[in-house]
């Protein structure tokens, strides 16, 4: 069995290999649940920048359900924490220090119930395996334990999915996981 730092390196590898680009079609499904399961005019969208060969989220934005929401991006704070900005497509960015891009002018926190999440590998119990940072990680333990109607959708192609990853109690298990294939429940 891979270790976590192993299967990084394999799904790094695997999602530049086969990495391709995604049309605002794909958040149909996700779009679909929210109609039916958010009755909210105005529901708090934290999604990510995409890099690394990530699902490019930034296409939701030309969905035209886009502009019901309120988006936010990650804003990495002082001692590894992280928060969501609000944020409208084609705001500027910044480069923070790990290089990944967030607001530029920050609005104040926003308290997201519903969270995309970046990640390289997911399995059929919905486990999710990030980057290492525990950025994503962290937060969600702590915002899920204020704030226990937040749904967390992590993000991905379907060739991501493996078959076991090996997990911890730092984790935090997704509650859906979005595909080019659907929705995963």
């Amino acid at each position: 069995m891979l270790n976590k730092a192993q299967l990084r390196k394999k799904y790094f590898t695997k999602r530049k290999k086969k990495y391709f680009e995604i049309s605002a079609n794909f958040f149909n499904p996700f779009l679909k649940y929210i109609k039916l399961n958010f009755k909210k005019k105005k529901i708090n969208l934290a999604i990510y920048y995409p890099s690394n060969y990530e699902v490019n989220v930034i296409h939701f934005f030309s969905h035209e359900l886009s502009k019901k929401f309120n988006i936010s991006l990650p804003v990495i704070e002082q001692k590894n924490k992280m928060h969501f900005s609000l944020w409208k497509n084609h705001n500027v960015l910044k480069i923070n220090k790990y290089g990944m891009l967030e607001p530029e002018k920050l609005s104040g926190q926003i308290k997201p119930n519903i969270i995309l999440v970046p990640m390289l590998a997911y399995d059929k119990y919905k486990n999710r395996l990030g980057y290492g940072g525990g950025f994503y990680d962290r937060f969600l333990k702590y915002y899920l334990n204020s704030h226990n109607d937040v749904l967390t959708i992590g993000i991905a192609f379907s060739f991501q999915k493996h078959h076991k990853l090996p997990i911890t109690d730092k984790d935090v298990k997704m509650n859906l996981i979005l595909t080019e294939k659907g929705l995963i429940k």
